[in-house]
Order: C-alpha cells, then sequence, then structure tokens
C-alpha cells in the first residue's frame, strides 16, 4: 500500500467532524505502527518474554 493510499485510509476511518489535529495525530499513530511493523519484519523485534522481564524488573523493585 502506498503512503497515499494509507493516508487514504486513515482519513476515511476517522468521523466526519474529526478536527485537523485529529488527523495529524491519527496519522503520526498509524506511521509509528507501520515503522513497528517494519521493523519486526526486520528481526528487530523484542521477543515478548524479554519485555515482560525488562518491565516486571522496573515495576517491581
Amino acid at each position: 500500500m502506498s503512503a497515499k493510499e494509507m493516508v487514504r485510509e486513515v482519513i476515511d476511518k476517522l468521523p466526519d467532524n474529526a478536527s485537523l489535529d485529529d488527523i495529524i495525530h491519527a496519522l503520526y499513530i498509524q506511521a509509528k505502527f507501520e515503522h513497528g511493523n517494519q521493523e519486526i519484519e526486520k528481526g528487530k523485534g523484542i521477543p515478548h518474554e524479554d519485555v515482560r522481564k525488562r518491565l516486571y524488573k522496573k515495576w517491581v523493585k
């Protein structure tokens, strides 16, 4: 999907009364998800169990 198609899809999912700030925020979030998915496809993700261990160490002190 091209970037232009992604933008149209995101905007089409928003309510008709969405503000410009709402649109920009939704596009920003979508871009972050796309970047994250690309990182995972490249093998740069962190396994779920490793994340759990890291968060547990931070939360339980």
